[in-house]
């Protein structure tokens, strides 16, 4: 807890959803409580637990979901993150038991049996590299059942890390005849493809995939629209000895708290896609929203709780980010100084003037 919410205070959040794919797993008030309370209890920024959809992560039933909301923690969100709730009636289930305290599910959205042994995304490069492939529709699918089932029973679902351009195409639709879906996109899944793969660099191993160039270019027109209305990060640190291994033994996952704002800024700002008002909007505003946090993502106001940063993000002609998962020199925007004890102002360097700062992930 420690060390995750200094990577978040040194990323300029001032706030952060723990998963509940811990050990223990946050499938209980107290575990969901004594996660807060270590969040509290460590300063650097608040955390919100995430409680599990399922006992132990499973799938096999329900957590205890209404002790969880009706705990010290007020938890609102709930996931397997890592795990689908691939179960129709059980995610049914899960969906209209959130209703009666206005939670929301999210969804790692990946049927178990369609990327069974997956190593990479599939398509002619998985071929040629010999590692089993992660077809888009094992994504795609789970996402247009979720979204039928929300709209079925009236409640609110939020699909994690969207990858696919036809997981953007399916969530468009839904908004679109006002069923109440949300989704995210993480900062890789913005920046990288994946011809990656190619150099065997485990560090480019993640769930989902990398995918393809046009997929990219989907994911941050789903953004800049507000078809994709969050840019979480998906922040999977790894020991060494779990990441440093040949690619099919490697663990999934790369670091993402401490890059996230400058990747935004370098594919979505940079470009013309986003101003910094979006950016605080779909890294603060929105995530707020969809947690129901009352003292997050808000407007600088009189009186208002002050949950803010400051940044200065450097010019077009500052260096790229060159590799994700190990933070490097290359960043467009230099890594703010971790706040002070107590504080909730996280001074950043660089050119430019003071911009809100986000101040929620997931």
């Amino acid at each position: 807890m420690a060390t995750g919410t200094r990577a978040a205070a040194l990323g300029g959040f001032t706030a952060v959803h723990a998963m509940a794919n811990t050990d223990p797993v946050a499938d209980t008030a107290g575990v969901v409580e004594q996660v807060h309370r270590l969040g509290r209890d460590a300063g650097h920024c608040d955390v919100f637990p995430v409680g599990a959809v399922t006992v132990g992560l499973r799938g096999e039933r329900l957590a205890e979901l209404g002790a969880m909301a009706d705990s010290a923690a007020r938890v609102r969100v709930f996931s397997d993150d890592g795990h689908c709730v691939s179960d129709p009636l059980l995610m049914r289930r899960a969906l209209e038991y959130v209703k009666a305290f206005d939670g929301v599910i999210a969804q790692h959205a990946q049927d178990p049996r369609l990327t069974e042994g997956a190593q990479m995304n599939e398509g002619e490069l998985s071929g040629r590299l010999g590692l089993a492939g992660w077809p888009a529709v094992a994504e795609e699918a789970i996402i247009a059942r979720d979204c039928l089932l929300t709209a079925h029973v009236g409640s609110r679902l939020h699909v994690c890390h969207v990858s696919t351009a036809g997981s953007v195409e399916i969530v468009r639709d839904a908004k679109r005849k006002g069923w109440n879906v949300t989704a995210e996109a993480c900062p890789h899944h913005l920046l990288l493809t994946d011809d990656l793969a190619a150099t065997y660099d485990p560090v480019y191993k993640v769930n989902p995939p990398l995918r393809s160039t046009a997929d990219v270019e989907a994911l941050r027109q789903g953004l800049a629209d507000g078809t994709i209305d969050v840019v979480a990060t998906d922040h999977a640190p790894h020991p060494h000895e779990d990441k440093d291994y040949e690619w099919a033994a490697a663990a999934f996952g790369m670091l993402g708290l401490e890059t996230a704002l400058s990747i935004v800024q370098h594919t979505m700002v940079d470009t013309g896609l986003l101003d910094w008002a979006g950016v605080a909007e779909r890294m603060s505003a929105a995530p707020a929203r969809i947690g129901r946090l009352t003292d997050h993502g808000r407007p600088i106001e009189v009186g208002a709780p002050r949950q803010r940063g400051a940044l200065r993000p450097v010019g077009h002609a500052g260096r790229r980010p060159r590799h994700v998962g190990q933070p490097e020199p290359q960043h467009p925007v230099r890594r703010p100084q971790a706040p002070r004890p107590g504080g909730r102002d996280l001074p950043a360097r660089a050119s430019d003037g003071p911009r809100r700062c986000p101040d929620l992930i997931r």
